[in-house]
């Protein structure tokens, strides 16, 4: 499957499908995915179906019908979620544990914290904050904007 074909609306309207507890029709999803129209809809929807992601049951209502691998993202159970988001959930457990070490050495006297693991802690704040703002910004790159 082309990767680049699957951005913007069509991937919110994909999304909107995939984390559906069961088949959605078109009104739906233009409802849920923000769109101005069903036409707008039925455009995204033969997409999808041309690109075998989504499949129409014998209601009319569509289904997912397999997994989209996209580009800097992993499925969660029924939710995409970028990976950045991943690394900075790793980042933000590693400055935890920085400033436990930290507030532990003010307790514990014989416990020293030496200059290089205050500059550490910093750099993984850093790191932490840079992670979390561009996983920040992806994710709402998924979410359906108001039209």
């Amino acid at each position: 499957m082309a990767n680049d074909e699957l951005e913007g609306t069509a991937l919110s309207v994909y999304t909107f499908i995939a984390r559906a507890d069961g088949p959605v029709g078109t009104r739906d999803i233009t409802r849920g995915a923000k769109l101005s129209s069903t036409s707008v809809t039925h455009y995204h929807l033969q997409k999808l179906e041309t690109l075998d992601l989504i499949e129409k049951n014998s209601n009319g209502n569509y289904i997912p019908k397999k997994r989209a691998a996209i580009d800097g993202h992993v499925w969660i159970g029924k939710n995409l979620m970028p990976q950045l988001m991943l690394y900075s959930f790793f980042f933000i457990g590693a400055f935890v544990a920085e400033i436990s070490t930290i507030l532990l050495s003010l307790i514990i006297k014989s416990l020293v914290v030496e200059t290089s693991f205050w500059f550490l802690t910093g750099l993984t704040l850093v790191a932490m904050l840079l992670f979390l703002k561009e996983g920040t910004r992806l994710q709402r790159k998924l979410k359906p904007k108001k039209r």
